[in-house]
């Protein structure tokens, strides 16, 4: 029976390597997972919009920022840094964090967290002046989220009060909009809602065209942030998918053929034109066309420097930063 049972295992395996993507299976609760997690449920909680997976330029340095997620509502706006720490975790005297996950033999050193969150602030006040966008002193705040369930506590006297711990993100209610207590203590008291309006407006324009990674949108709900490089292929497929670049494209859906529970041999791609005049492409301007499931894109993660390949069977979606 024991046999029976462990050889069936293994066979499970074998088919599910041969029908699925290799480096899919490799993906699994990462950063990438976490973020949009996050970003889902603060817009529910702020009832607001949220811009992840940034890449703002730092004039200063002449290099980009990542950005995990801006938040954006009609009072404000928040810089949100979303951390997958493990662990016990301590502040030491520097501001930097030490992770003690317990099973590993070396602690992780991080660099200030609460620090990086006020820098990127800084980073993308500079850029939204440069875009015609110039903020009130205090509108954007920022706040560190411990989203790992695994984190078990910080080891400190003082607990920085930008910090969300994972259990207080937990029980996060939508009632707790005082993180936004900043500007609606100035700009709102005030009565200025015709500029709050008029700043709530600019500000979403310019982050929804903004630098940022290319995603996918895996099944399994799974994500992965990073650079598309190209498609690989048969000939006629990729003859097909000629004018899906990001020059022309912002985001294609992928929609499967059922077949009794089988590897579908074909998969339909939805693609939008680029538009930046519309926040979305209308129904009409859809465009669609059929290739192999078996055809693969070439995804470079960030922070990471392995090229991954993920088959169009295993998509959801993709988007494509300008």
């Amino acid at each position: 029976m024991w046999a029976e049972l462990i050889c069936g295992l293994v066979i499970f395996r074998l088919l599910r390597r041969f029908f699925s993507d290799d480096d899919t299976l490799e993906i699994e609760n990462t950063d990438s997972g976490a973020l949009f997690s996050v970003a889902n449920k603060i817009e529910k909680i702020y009832d607001g919009k949220a811009y992840s997976g940034l890449r703002i330029p730092d004039a200063d340095t002449g290099s980009r920022e990542d950005i995990d997620i801006v938040i954006v509502t009609k009072g404000g706006a928040m810089v949100i840094s979303v951390k997958n720490f493990s662990g016990i975790i301590s502040i030491d005297s520097d501001g930097s964090w030490v992770c003690n996950a317990g099973d590993r033999h070396k602690a992780e050193r991080h660099p200030d967290p609460v620090a990086e969150a006020k820098k990127r602030v800084s980073v993308l006040e500079s850029y939204l002046e440069q875009r015609g966008v110039p903020l009130p002193e205090g509108y954007i705040s920022c706040q560190v989220i411990l989203a790992n369930p695994k984190f078990c506590s910080i080891h400190s006297n003082y607990i920085p009060p930008e910090v969300i711990t994972y259990d207080q993100w937990t029980v996060l209610k939508p009632e707790a909009k005082s993180l936004f207590s900043g500007w609606f203590k100035g700009g709102l008291r005030a009565g200025k809602k015709e500029m709050q309006e008029s700043i709530h407006q600019k500000l979403n324009f310019v982050l929804s065209t903004a630098p940022m990674w290319d995603r996918l949108e895996l099944k399994s709900n799974k994500y992965v942030l990073g650079e598309f490089l190209e498609f690989k292929g048969k000939n006629d497929d990729l003859q097909d998918l000629r004018n899906i670049k990001r020059s022309k494209v912002s985001r294609l859906i992928v929609q499967q053929f059922s077949m009794l529970g089988f590897a579908p041999s074909k998969v339909q791609l939805l693609y939008s034109p680029r538009d930046f005049r519309n926040d979305g492409a209308s129904a009409s301007e859809w465009k669609e066309l059929t290739i192999r499931a078996s055809t693969e894109v070439l995804f470079q993660p960030q922070n990471s420097k392995k090229v991954r390949k993920f088959k169009m069977s295993s998509i959801l979606s993709m988007s494509l930063s300008a």
